[in-house]
């Protein structure tokens, strides 16, 4: 606690005297003054005043004009007035014009303490509530700083995904694209399914963009063999979900991009792998993206066929629920309109290089 200097202006003797007495034996730092003039000078030299009594015996216009001139010279000064309660009005007056801040009787001892100690009081919680709001305004400038540097490096996160599986989509340039588009896909089905929490609909999409990390580990003999795969080889490519769920778990993705990775070859009937989960055993967001992943697979262009159109998408889709799709996902795939999922594919691969281009990199990977 900062000590307040007060300063004592009475004209009386004798009360200046028994005043000064009292206030020093409770400890107050205390200088005198005689007169409302010298107060005036003393004011001008010295700024560490923070707290003035003064006797007002009789009020005048002429003391009144040195009030104002006082709080006209430091505003930030309490001014405490000992005058007696003869003219009660004139007091609440001289309060509501902001020319004193109490007014005591001045043979009233424990009102004239009272009144030192409510000013030095508020004092403190004024000196408390600056620090705190300077306190606020740092915590909330390192708040922005952190804010700026954790979407920076969200940023940088997210590029990094992507680039990963664009990199792993280039193994194989027949189905580049594939991630980014049924991450799309997903996201967009997530919202009709109504999931509505951004951070969940960004796991979801980030868990699409993923789904298929686990191939990094398949050599490219099997990953990219033209022939019919062996059992042998076909158990390799069945590892690639654990795989990719394992790598995750390493970068710390939480549980909705976990689950896509790790169970998106599940089939609502219980066929599927690695697991053979089945209905409501299969997270939610696997659901989805297995209706994602086929809508992408079937209007795609593959070397052993052309890309088919989104009505026959959705004829397959339809064909296969309760079989390899859950149908209450496939009734929110279908309740889009199909020029909307063609619009969403057009907005994600449209700067993709064309088919006949995607061969000649092929070629050109193989030699």
């Amino acid at each position: 606690m900062i000590s307040e200097k007060v300063l004592i202006v009475e004209e009386n003797n004798k009360r200046r005297e028994y005043l000064t007495r009292f206030l020093s034996k409770h400890a107050f730092d205390i200088e005198l003054s005689s007169s409302f003039s010298e107060a005036i000078n003393r004011l001008q030299k010295q700024q560490e005043f923070t707290l003035i009594v003064a006797g007002l015996t009789p009020i005048s216009s002429h003391n009144l004009k040195i009030l104002h001139n006082i709080k006209k010279v430091n505003p930030q000064l309490s001014l405490i007035i000992l005058f007696e309660s003869k003219s009660p009005e004139l007091a609440i007056s001289l309060i509501n014009q902001g020319l004193v801040d109490h007014i005591a009787d001045p043979d009233n001892l424990p009102s004239i303490y009272s009144a030192i100690k409510n000013e030095i009081n508020k004092k403190d919680l004024i000196r408390e509530n600056e620090s705190y709001l300077q306190s606020l305004k740092k915590i909330s400038s390192d708040r922005t700083d952190n804010i700026r540097k954790a979407l920076e490096l969200e940023n940088i996160y997210n590029t990094t995904i992507e680039n990963l599986m664009t990199a792993l989509d280039l193994r194989d340039v027949e189905t580049l694209g594939h991630s980014k588009t049924v991450a799309k896909y997903s996201e967009v089905l997530a919202e009709i399914a109504g999931i509505k929490n951004k951070t969940t609909l960004e796991n979801i999409r980030r868990g699409a963009l993923l789904h298929d990390i686990g191939k990094i580990a398949i050599p490219d003999s099997i990953l990219l063999k033209p022939s019919e795969l062996s059992a042998g080889e076909w158990e390799k490519i069945r590892l690639h979900p654990a795989l990719g769920f394992g790598l995750i778990k390493e970068i710390k993705l939480l549980k909705e991009a976990g689950n896509i990775i790790l169970y998106h070859h599940e089939r609502f009937d219980g066929t599927g792998y690695p697991k053979g989960l089945k209905k409501e055993e299969i997270p939610l967001e696997a659901r989805i993206f297995a209706v994602s992943d086929t809508l992408d697979a079937i209007t795609s262009h593959r070397p052993y066929r052309k890309e088919n159109s989104f009505k026959k998408a959705k004829e397959e889709i339809t064909k296969n629920s309760k079989s390899q799709f859950d149908p209450d996902v496939v009734e929110y795939f279908c309740s889009l309109n199909l020029d909307k999922w063609e619009k969403i594919r057009f907005e994600t691969t449209k700067f993709l290089p064309s088919f006949d281009v995607l061969q000649e990199m092929r070629k050109e990977m193989s030699h």
